[in-house]
């Protein structure tokens, strides 16, 4: 694509500041890079990516609130990451962390294991606790 070809569509990238960077081919034919503030076709996937991931987050906050998953789930789900990467995170096996979703179990974790999920979602013990303390 020529340097003038490059896509300026409205998109989150341009709403946020950011732009994002391409190859493309200036005028004497060289490889060259320029910022793009999005692409109509990107944008839609990404917003529709996003629309998953915030309706993965309400149903999270939704069984956590009816006690059918533990706040590790929904701070999982917030901070978009899936169960295997949620484990190699607190460095606990994956049956072991998917255990943890169940909510007795949860409320009987150490301060030391509550403690590696708060660090790994940036919170503090009793955010992870109470998934509405601080909101």
């Amino acid at each position: 694509m020529k340097k003038s070809d490059v896509p300026q569509d409205k998109s989150n990238l341009k709403s946020s500041g950011f732009k994002e960077l391409c190859y493309a081919v200036d005028e004497k034919g060289e490889y060259t890079t320029e910022k793009s503030t999005g692409w109509e076709p990107k944008t839609i996937a990404l917003d529709n990516a996003m629309e998953d991931i915030n309706e993965r987050i309400a149903i999270a906050k939704g069984k956590v609130e009816r006690n059918e998953t533990s706040p590790i789930e929904y701070y999982m789900e917030l901070a978009k990451m899936d169960l295997p990467i949620l484990a190699s995170y607190v460095g606990i096996w994956q049956w072991r962390v998917k255990r943890h979703f169940n909510p007795k179990r949860f409320t009987k974790l150490s301060n030391k294991v509550l403690q590696k999920y708060a660090d790994v979602f940036e919170i503090n013990k009793e955010q992870l606790k109470d998934i509405n303390h601080g909101n």
